[in-house]
């Protein structure tokens, strides 16, 4: 008797299941903080060139106070873009004459220099580490490799975390991440340069990964079966929570180096869960720690109110004895069976694992370009930036209520689909209706919300059993790197503004025809063997229909004895 029986006597999501679970969702407001705090502690605000003349005074380099004759005499004008470039300026005498006695506006020379000194715009931003280190024209690049790195320390912090918490534990691991967070976020706030500022976002990318997704299976794994879709799924809506406060900061703390702190001070009210959180009883039992996951579940049965049968403790803790004994047994055999290359093997696999992994890919991609795009929008920068979060809440609602009725591929190629449509219609807005930008970004935003939050049920039910961990893991690695991507993606926005959002629509709307490709997996067994991987969805002619499979069974067999001999 495993712990899904145990549940049936607890409740699938009983009175204490609703507290702790509750409790651990609270963590994914903090690191959402940390995921999106980038849109403002690396916020670039126009700026300009310090010009020669103004050298003199710092009251002489306010950005507002220049107007439309200087910027035509001092900077180059581009037709193409319609801007100013500012990163170089007329190389002439800025006398008295020139700036006063033109009134043509024209330079008397077309050299030009580069500029060594900018002033920005404070209007909106106070300060950001762009304008701290002058990560503008040539240095435009640190601050996207900055958002660049956070997002490898995700994709780091998914692997080394994941495998420690499986190994000593969930909660020992959470509390780890928790207070690392929280050290290293004040540490890129008091960061002295460049560098330090941005090895200390990594580890607190890292961390993310430990505090959020521990937390997430954590709670997934006290909760019965009939309400993990609602459990998995109420869970992100936290993080998007976190999302349009992080624009409650934002809008308050105009400071980057006092926002990043604030943003991580919050971390240290979890310090307090020590006392509260129960080490997963799943984990527990799997480890063989049975007198330790009894006391853990009894707890739970006082809370629910509820009675649990003393023969079920004792036919649990004969199967963990029995599960810690087999388990050094088949460890050689289970990890021959789990290979990524299986599934990239034989033919049917192989093209839907490639799908999959391009959906991924796809879906986290553009999911954070454009959560990290509302700057290059136009408008107000904080209210697009906070619609972007709430969109994010009614595409969850259309999971809850569609998934398990309209099927896992019609929802993820229709809101794919929506999204590279919606994306693609802002080629044809003029820019002066820029509101219908805006409003296609954020259609955009949800539809891909919704179709990222089915991307990890579908490919779960994809990927066969023996290989089901693998697949999940690899297709979470490709999907970092689309975020590891993002940042360099939104940089084009500064050459045409909706260049982001074309490249982001034009991968959506080619995912979603893609994944048409996929079967469905609604109300159908999940296959189990590499053998059922291949065959689920397979498409058979006349000729296909007649064979008894034994081709097909010694194909996998033979695959299986070639991946052994090349360990």
């Amino acid at each position: 008797m495993g712990y899904d029986d145990v549940i049936k006597y607890l409740g699938d999501f009983g009175r204490y299941q609703k507290q702790i679970y509750f409790l651990l969702c609270l963590p994914a407001i903090s690191c959402a903080f940390h995921k999106l705090a980038g849109v403002f502690l690396l916020a670039r605000p126009d700026f300009r060139c310090v010009l020669p003349f103004e050298n003199d005074s710092e009251n002489q380099t306010r950005f507002e106070n220049f107007n439309k004759t200087l910027w035509s005499l001092a900077y180059p004008y581009d037709q193409i873009t319609d801007t100013y470039q500012v990163c170089e300026y007329y190389d002439v005498d800025y006398n008295d004459g020139y700036l006063n006695g033109n009134s043509i506006a024209t330079p008397v020379s077309n050299e030009t220099k580069s500029c060594e000194h900018f002033v920005y715009d404070q209007s909106v931003y106070k300060s950001s580490a762009v304008t701290e280190w002058n990560m503008v024209c040539s240095r435009q690049l640190l601050s996207a490799t900055s958002d660049s790195l956070f997002m490898v320390g995700v994709l780091l912090g998914s692997i080394v975390f994941g495998q420690l918490s499986d190994r000593y534990g969930r909660k020992p691991i959470f509390f780890a991440s928790l207070v690392i967070q929280v050290v290293f976020g004040v540490l890129a706030g008091v960061a002295p340069e460049y560098f330090t500022y941005t090895i200390s976002r990594m580890i607190v990318g890292a961390t993310t990964s430990g505090v959020f997704l521990v937390a997430y299976v954590i709670a997934m794994e006290m909760v019965g079966s009939s309400y993990r879709l609602f459990a998995g799924v109420a869970c992100q809506m936290f993080f998007s929570v976190g999302f349009m406060l992080t624009a409650g900061f934002a809008y308050f703390i105009r400071d980057w180096r006092w926002l990043q702190i604030a943003l991580t001070l919050p971390g240290l009210l979890f310090m307090c869960y020590h006392w509260i959180i129960p080490e997963s009883a799943r984990w527990l039992l799997s480890k063989g720690r049975k007198d330790e996951a009894i006391v853990v579940i009894e707890k739970a049965a006082q809370v629910n109110n509820v009675t649990i049968p003393q023969e079920v403790y004792e036919n649990l803790i004969d199967e963990s004895a029995e599960k810690k004994n087999d388990s050094e047994a088949n460890k050689s055999e289970k990890a021959a069976a789990a290979s990524v290359f299986d599934l990239l093997r034989y033919p049917n696999l192989r093209r839907k694992t490639l799908i999959i992994f391009f959906d991924w890919f796809v879906n986290s991609g553009v999911y954070y370009g454009l959560s990290w795009n509302t700057n290059n929008l136009g408008g107000n920068v904080l209210l697009n930036f906070m619609i972007s979060g709430a969109v994010e809440i009614p595409a969850y609602i259309l999971l809850l209520l569609t998934l398990n009725r309209w099927g896992r591929r019609t929802i993820l190629c229709g809101c794919m689909l929506v999204a590279g449509v919606a994306l693609l219609l802002t080629i044809i807005v003029p820019a002066s209706l820029n509101w219908l930008i805006i409003l296609f970004a954020m259609i955009g935003k949800l539809a891909i919300t919704a179709s990222y939050g089915t991307i990890y049920i579908f490919s779960a039910e994809q990927f066969p059993t023996v290989v089901r961990n693998v697949g999940l893991g690899a297709a979470s690695m490709v999907a970092r790197i689309g975020g590891i991507l993002a940042p360099y993606l939104n940089l084009l926005g500064q050459i045409w503004r909706p260049l982001p959002l074309i490249i982001c629509g034009a991968l959506a709307f080619l995912g979603g025809l893609l994944s048409l490709m996929l079967p469905e997996t609604l109300n159908k067994p999940m296959p189990e063997t590499i053998e059922d991987g291949e065959r689920f969805g397979k498409r058979r002619n006349a000729n296909d229909l007649s064979e008894t499979g034994e081709e097909l069974t010694s194909m996998v067999a033979g695959g299986q004895q070639a991946n052994g001999k090349a360990k």
